[in-house]
């Protein structure tokens, strides 16, 4: 059958499994569009984020236009009073008229910046700024430490100090207005008005503490100090982070001012404080040349002012032009993202229409192949039937993506089929040769048991002899069994000779005949049921194998007690023993072991439990559920339910027709190990319960059954004992009567159970002995 070529149903069951699963359409174009949307997303994050980025330069610089020349003439304001108040400290040449004046400057320079600052974060929607709300804080406390000076309150220094933080407080703002702008350049051009407010600062400072020195040119060691580290400082910040971070065009302002003759003048007069001062008991002596400070600074300061206020308007220039390009980034941003989805879109849909038609051709063999043609081919090499190759995908050899899929389907195909074949015949392969190895072994069991029978008929007059033959025989149907189980195992089955229908007791015995310890098996069962004679050696051997785990698996003294009565579902069979506690995992464990056909790997790692393999493969041939489960008397309870197709009732026996009938039963043919001929049916049964050679009788010694009971009837007459060996059986009644004289028991109180099963052993018994009478006759 062809992968196409299916039945009606099964193109049928196609159809609607491909109705109800996606159609390959859908989700290429699914596929499709995740990276479409992928795109977009990102598009829209990065939008987003310029656009954020965008407005929080515009309000930065919206609160910097309004702040920027406020703050500027704010610091210049604070750094004018904290000079005059140095000087006038210091006892200099300052009025307490233009004090004034300049404090009044100073607050109308606080008061603009408070309403530029208020009316920006209105304007904005901004909270107040944090370095912005410690800058108010800070000129709130200017009345306090003016009232300080006026009353020479403390020392020079902390008012001093209160002027020089006031004025890093500004700083601050300058250097907070774009720190969190993610450009680079706005970034360092940021820090750069930043430093060259700082170097303004130091050289301010410097003023601020030659004026501390007053007419006496002295100054303190810690102002000293101060002025060192501030000249080094300004002069160093300039260096390293203003002149080589400036433009062309401002380098040159700079470079002007710096050529200018009060810069000369500032210059020349650090160097001489620095190299020409004096040491005193009360301070510094500065030298004459520090009286030249006040006009150089007066001539150079604004300039300087003026280069710094434009660095910080080409910041705002600056920032509302990166705000420009960001707006001016998102609209292209969008605008290409659209364009690119749509060419993206249209090359998906042309490439998927094109390519569907072929991957849906494909898709159909595919799963046609794969739910119907494969499993078959699989299932037909399990059987050992042949496969047709033209069922299966050949490799076409294409070359494009769709034909290189085809082909490496059809070659997993090919390599899954290769190997089955292979794992089928190493399989069927290993069943023949164990079945033939059994097949063997079996004839040479049944001619040990020949021979057995053979040695008890001529030796029975030795009661030792007697008695190790009957263990030896009983060892040597144990391997019969054994042998069977491989047969099993190797996928075989029992040869059942059995043409009547077996009563449920008489089943029971024969497979507690099978025991080596049957002496411990206590049976109860029921007379209206026998099973058909097909399956009767497969239940035997079952019940057979539960009832030797159990002897073997509970302690010496113990019974182990087999019932079988009828329920619902058909013959239940129930197996309880004495054993050891099982816990509940390894009752799940075996179970799995009783419904389910193992593999031959899985055989060779539990070789010691082979039972379990073997009960659970006669199960699923007969339909039957084995279930092990604790027992009520603490032990293991085997439980086999067997079907209602297997179960017929118990004709009724007359009286007048007990007359005892033979069976028919082939006699062995001689194996190959006698020289010739076809070879032993393993396990070649009779009509009743012997499950070893046609001529022995079930219940001979070999089977190790206790002395037969007697039952006696209404008026007094003994019946006959039941024909099983016993020790002494063969020899002369006269040498026995001593012995039986000794030996004799009184009436037998037995059980209606027993007494059926003794008398059916009798009849059973007769019918044997009569077949084999009318065999030796010529």
């Amino acid at each position: 059958m062809s992968p196409i070529e299916q039945p009606e149903g099964a193109q049928r069951q196609l159809t609607t499994r491909r109705r109800r699963t996606p159609r390959l359409r859908t989700l290429l174009i699914g596929l499709a569009i995740v990276p479409i949307l992928a795109m977009s997303a990102q598009a829209l994050v990065t939008a987003q984020r310029l656009e954020r980025q965008s407005e929080q330069l515009r309000a930065d610089v919206a609160v910097g236009e309004r702040t920027d020349v406020p703050l500027t003439r704010l610091m210049v304001r604070v750094q004018a009073e904290r000079r005059m108040t140095a000087t006038r400290w210091a006892g200099g040449s300052v009025s307490e008229r233009e004090l004034r004046e300049q404090r009044a400057a100073t607050d109308r320079a606080a008061d603009g910046f408070r309403r530029a600052a208020d009316g920006a974060l209105a304007a904005t929607g901004r909270e107040d700024d944090h370095y912005v709300a410690e800058l108010k804080h800070g000129l709130a406390d200017m009345a306090a430490f003016r009232k300080r000076a006026d009353a020479r309150s403390g020392s020079a220094d902390q008012t001093i100090a209160y002027y020089s933080d006031l004025v890093e407080r500004i700083i601050r703002v300058y250097q907070n207005a774009f720190s969190h702008a993610e450009d680079p350049e706005l970034i360092q051009e940021s820090g750069l008005v930043v430093t060259v407010f700082t170097v303004s600062e130091m050289v301010a400072r410097e003023t601020t503490i030659l004026a501390m020195a007053g007419p006496s040119k002295r100054l303190s060691s810690s102002g000293f100090v101060e002025f060192v580290n501030s000249v080094g400082s300004q002069r160093y910040q300039y260096d390293e982070w203003v002149a080589p971070y400036l433009t062309a065009e401002d380098k040159a302002a700079y470079d002007q001012v710096f050529a200018s003759d009060g810069w000369k003048t500032k210059v020349r007069i650090e160097d001489a404080v620095i190299s020409d001062h004096k040491n005193t008991a009360s301070g510094v002596k500065l030298p004459r040349e520090a009286d030249a400070w006040r006009a150089a600074y007066d001539q150079f300061a604004p300039r300087v002012a003026a280069l710094d206020a434009k660095q910080g308007r080409a910041l705002l220039v600056h920032a509302d032009a990166k705000a420009t390009q960001l707006e001016n980034e998102v609209v292209w941003l969008i605008v290409g993202n659209g364009a690119a989805v749509f060419a993206l879109a249209a090359v998906i849909v042309l490439t998927t229409r094109s390519v569907l038609r072929r991957l849906r051709g494909l898709h159909q063999r595919t799963v046609a192949i794969a739910e119907y043609t494969l499993p078959d081919v699989i299932a037909r090499l399990q059987r050992g039937q042949p496969v047709d190759d033209a069922a299966l995908p050949a490799v076409s050899g294409d070359r494009d993506e769709v034909g290189r899929i085809s082909d490496a389907f059809a070659q997993v195909v090919s390599v899954s089929v290769d190997g089955h074949a292979r794992l089928a015949a190493e399989r069927q392969g290993f069943g023949m040769f164990a079945a033939g190895i059994a097949s063997r072994t079996g004839n040479l069991v049944s001619r040990q048991l020949t021979l057995t029978d053979e040695l008890q008929d001529a030796f029975g007059h030795d009661e030792e002899l007697l008695a190790r033959l009957m263990r030896s025989d009983q060892l040597t149907v144990g391997m019969r069994r054994q042998i069977e189980n491989l047969l099993i195992l190797a996928g075989g089955e029992i040869p059942d000779p059995h043409t009547e229908p077996m009563r449920v007791a008489d089943l029971l015995r024969e497979a507690a005949a099978e025991v080596e310890d049957f002496r411990r098996i206590e049976r109860q069962a029921l007379d209206e049921i026998s099973v058909v004679p097909r399956v009767i050696s497969e239940i035997s051997h079952l019940l057979a194998e539960l009832l030797d785990n159990a002897t073997r698996f509970s302690p010496p003294q113990s019974k182990v007690v087999v019932r079988a009565e009828l329920v619902t579902d058909g013959l239940l069979v129930a197996i309880e023993d004495r054993g050891p506690r099982v816990t509940a995992s390894t009752y799940e464990e075996m179970n799995g072991r009783l419904h389910s056909a193992p593999p031959y790997s899985v055989l060779a790692e539990n070789a010691h439990r082979l039972g379990l393999f073997v009960v659970g493969h006669i199960a699923e041939q007969l339909g039957a559920q084995v279930t092990l489960r604790r027992s009520v008397y603490g032990g293991t309870s085997a439980v086999v339910t067997l079907p209602e197709e297997h179960l017929v009732p118990t004709e009724p026996v007359r009286v007048e027709d007990e007359a005892p009938r033979p069976a028919a039963t082939p006699a062995p043919a001689p194996g190959p190990l006698d020289g010739g001929g076809p070879e032993l049916l393993l396990h070649a049964k009779t009509g009743a319960a012997d499950r070893r050679t046609p001529e022995r009788s079930p219940e001979q010694p070999a089977k190790s059954k206790p002395p037969p009971v007697s039952s006696h009837t209404g008026d007094g007459d003994a019946k006959p004992a039941l024909p099983e060996r016993v020790p002494q059986a063969h020899i002369a009644e006269q040498l026995r009567a001593p012995h039986a004289a000794e030996t004799a028991v009184e009436r037998d109180a037995a059980t209606p159970e027993e007494v059926a099963d003794a008398w059916a052993d009798y009849e059973h018994g007769t019918q044997t002995v009569e077949e084999e009478h009318r065999q030796d006759e010529p």
